[in-house]
């Protein structure tokens, strides 16, 4: 591109707004390594560190006409590349607990059972992802992590209370969501 590091996020968020693409690369090679060394904190994997970073990067320029309200790039590219990273970790950790806890009821199933199985266990982990966060979180403590609900009030600074309410809530969008699969997930409950 020609010009040095000295280049303003302002200058710079003006012309990737306008599509300049030649300021889009620019960008890319400067950040990238850099926010790939970031996610394999996270990751622990260089691969998958890289997949993020581009994914990252294409949200980026999808997102341009938005640039505006960052005041700092590199501080956005490093938020975005984290926030990815972590919604990675996550739906890993939920399909993970979701394999185990159904690897249970496989052992003596038919092929056709082993086959239905296999397609709750991605519903139900995209069910899971989809609840809010708090009803999510409360959840996969008692589900995954097997807490009592004071247990999880004290992890949460919340009362008893407020767990219950959020079990509640999280068990009523789920039968809500899976009722198909509703014998697959009265299993799947009472095995936790």
């Amino acid at each position: 591109m020609g010009q040095s590091e000295n280049i303003s996020d302002q200058f710079i968020k003006q012309q990737i707004s306008s599509g300049k693409e030649e300021v889009f690369d620019f960008i890319f090679r400067k950040y990238y390594k850099s926010l790939c060394a970031q996610a394999v904190l996270y990751v622990k994997d260089k691969d998958l560190a890289q997949e993020i970073v581009q994914e990252c990067f294409i949200r980026f320029w999808e997102k341009r006409s938005e640039l505006e309200e960052v005041n700092k790039l590199s501080a956005f590219l490093s938020f975005m590349v984290r926030n990815r990273a972590i919604d990675y970790l996550r739906k890993e950790k939920v399909q993970k607990n979701v394999v185990e806890s159904l690897q249970y009821h496989h052992q003596n199933d038919s092929a056709d059972n082993l086959a239905i199985s296999h397609e709750f266990e991605e519903i139900m982990m995209e069910a899971i992802l989809k609840l809010p966060d708090r009803c999510r979180e409360a959840f996969e403590y008692s589900r995954f992590e097997g807490l009592t609900y004071g247990q999880i009030a004290v992890k949460m600074g919340i009362t008893q209370k407020a767990v219950e309410a959020l079990m509640g809530r999280s068990l009523k969008l789920l039968r809500s969501d899976l009722m198909d699969y509703l014998p697959l997930l009265c299993i799947f409950l009472t095995r936790h």
